[in-house]
C-alpha cells in the first residue's frame, strides 16, 4: 500500500479501495484514509461498504503487512471492492486537538526552550508533557493566552516531504525530548507558518483557526523537570 490518503488530504471522508488481506475480522486494503493509531493520537473508526452491506470498522492499527482495520464482524473476501467512510466528528475533532498539540508546543517551546516528553490526544481531553522546571497557574495561563493569540490571528498549516538529513538541520524541528523521528530516508513535515514546523505522521487542519480555543483543564508535576497539562478545544 502506498502512503495513506489521509498525507495528502485529512479532510477526505470517503474512498474506494479493494480488499487484498483477510484474517478473520483483519482487513487490508489496497489503499486506506483510515488513520491507524500512533504517534499519540487514537485510531479513526468508520465503516466500510460492500455490496450494500455495512462493516462497522472499530480499530485501525499498524503491521508488517499494512495497515489493518478492525471490523466488528466477519464477510469480507479478498477482492471485494469496498467504499470506506470515517468517522468523520471523530476525526476532525482529532485534527483539531493535535494541530493544538503542536501550537501549544511552539508556544512553550518559544517561551522557555522546553521540549515535549510526549503526548495523548483523546476526545475530551488531551494531554501533553513538558519538560520544564516551572509550572504554576500563571505560567500555564500565560502559555494557553499565547497560544490563543496565535490561532486567533490564523495560520495556514502545509505538509511536505523532505530528506531527512535536510529536514533534521532545520532549526526546532525535532521538540520530543526522548526519540527522533522515523530512521527513514524522508519525512512528512508538517508546518505552521510563522508558528511551528516539525516532522509528524498524524492529521491536521489546513488552518490554526479551525482549533477554536484552547482550554487549559489542569497541570500535574509528574517528577523533576517533568509536567503534564491537560487541555481540551472549544
Amino acid at each position: 500500500m502506498d502512503k495513506p490518503l489521509y498525507f495528502s488530504d485529512a479532510y477526505r471522508k470517503e474512498f474506494d479501495a479493494v480488499v487484498t488481506a483477510v484474517d478473520g475480522t483483519n482487513v487490508v486494503l489496497d489503499q486506506t484514509a483510515f488513520y491507524a493509531t500512533g504517534g499519540g493520537q487514537p485510531n479513526d473508526t468508520g465503516k466500510l461498504v460492500c455490496n450494500g452491506k455495512e462493516y462497522k470498522v472499530i480499530d485501525v492499527k499498524k503491521s508488517e503487512h499494512g495497515v489493518v482495520h478492525v471490523i466488528a464482524e466477519h464477510g469480507l473476501t479478498v477482492g471485494n471492492q469496498v467504499q470506506g467512510v470515517i468517522d468523520w466528528d471523530r476525526r476532525y475533532r482529532f485534527m483539531r486537538m493535535h494541530t493544538a498539540a503542536h501550537v501549544l508546543a511552539a508556544t512553550v517551546n518559544k517561551l522557555t526552550g522546553a521540549l515535549v516528553g510526549g503526548k495523548q490526544l483523546e476526545l475530551d481531553k488531551s494531554r501533553i508533557d513538558f519538560t520544564i522546571e516551572q509550572f504554576d497557574q500563571e505560567a500555564i495561563q500565560r502559555f494557553a493566552d499565547e497560544a490563543n493569540k496565535a490561532i486567533a490571528a490564523g495560520a495556514q498549516v502545509t505538509t511536505s516531504v523532505m530528506p531527512r538529513d535536510e529536514a533534521l538541520r532545520i532549526p526546532g524541528m525535532v521538540k520530543l525530548i526522548e526519540r527522533m523521528p522515523p530512521n527513514i530516508p524522508e519525512l512528512r513535515i508538517v508546518e505552521i507558518k510563522g508558528v511551528d514546523i516539525q516532522a509528524c505522521g498524524g492529521t491536521h487542519l489546513q488552518e490554526i483557526k479551525e482549533i477554536g480555543t484552547i482550554k487549559v483543564l489542569k497541570a500535574e508535576n509528574k517528577g523533576k523537570g517533568h509536567r503534564r497539562m491537560y487541555y481540551s478545544v472549544e
